[in-house]
């Protein structure tokens, strides 16, 4: 069983299933696998230069002939080569997060590229679709990583009532009862990110899939709001930490900022007990380390049988 949807005819995936972009997660291994599996994999440029990003484009094409994407952090200092370098190398799909890539979404559809701008509000949403975005990501603030404010549940069905393109419901989604509740939601897809986390073909240190295999519900914290970039992440010596120093008004923020530098790469890289272990609420539902296409087909399985038994709720 499938679940057809506009996204997938419009990138030529069999599954209406995005990977996050996730800084210092999503690059080529774990893009490829997931584009093989039938979704849409995304590598993330994060902070990287050309050279990096380029690099793994490269790696990814030797690993899938499928679509795949690159996500662009509009505030990296290397937002402009990126945003190129997608045009050079012909990326299929471009998704976009912190910022309004106003300057680059002319050129990318010029050349044909996809854009899929992430939004966490109706008034963004709009604006993307207003500059000729091909749908866009409708994140709540369940999500790992920067939060919004609003949530999947009440964010979603406005943004599909208020736009003609398809939209993706991202933010607290891990198995088929949250596909099944995006479509019945409004939406045409779904983008996961903390499920991703434990997948085999995911490069992170194993500390930081064992900490997502062993969380619970309450396990994540959201810091940096008075800083003005709020985070997801799981509760850590770390976290817990930041929470303290920034809701101390004795602590400058140039402290705490500094503080905060490189703590992802710390767990990503290095599993280190004081790095951020980005992840969204829905945490505590990973319980298992498998390779990304289980991962997919067990999700769309779900949500299928899910949504054939839903007219059993309905009396006539």
């Amino acid at each position: 069983m499938i679940i057809k949807s506009r996204i997938c005819d419009l990138l030529g995936i069999k599954y209406p299933i995005f990977q996050g972009g996730m800084a210092w997660v999503s690059e080529a291994n774990l893009a490829s696998a997931v584009s093989e599996a039938g979704g849409l994999g995304l590598i993330s440029a994060m902070n990287a230069n050309v050279d990096y990003v380029a690099a793994e484009i490269k790696k990814c094409r030797t690993m899938t002939d499928k679509p795949f994407g690159v996500n662009i952090m509009l505030m990296s200092p290397f937002a402009d080569d990126i945003a190129q370098l997608v045009i050079d190398e012909k990326v299929p799909v471009v998704t976009t997060g912190a910022g309004m890539p106003s300057k680059y979404i002319g050129k990318w559809l010029e050349a044909g590229i996809k854009v899929i701008p992430v939004a966490a509000s109706v008034a963004f949403a709009l604006r993307m679709q207003s500059m000729g975005a091909t749908a866009v990501v409708a994140e709540g603030a369940e999500s790992g990583g920067h939060v919004g404010e609003m949530n999947t549940m009440p964010l979603v069905p406005q943004v599909c009532d208020a736009l003609s393109i398809p939209v993706l419901a991202a933010g607290g989604i891990a198995d088929g009862r949250g596909v099944a509740a995006a479509f019945m939601l409004g939406a045409d897809g779904v983008q996961c990110g903390t499920r991703f986390l434990t997948a085999t073909e995911c490069k992170i240190h194993d500390n930081y899939k064992n900490k997502i295999v062993a969380a619970h519900d309450i396990d994540t914290i959201v810091t940096g709001k008075k800083l003005g970039h709020p985070v997801r992440s799981l509760k850590t010596v770390f976290s817990r930490k930041f929470s303290q120093m920034e809701n101390n008004a004795n602590v400058p923020s140039e402290e705490i900022e500094k503080f905060g530098t490189g703590a992802l790469r710390k767990a990503t890289q290095e599993g280190d007990s004081m790095g951020c272990y980005m992840a969204g609420e829905i945490a505590g539902l990973v319980n298992k380390i498998q390779p990304a296409k289980e991962i997919i087909e067990e999700m769309m399985q779900d949500a299928c049988n899910l949504m054939l038994k839903a007219g059993d709720l309905v009396i006539k």
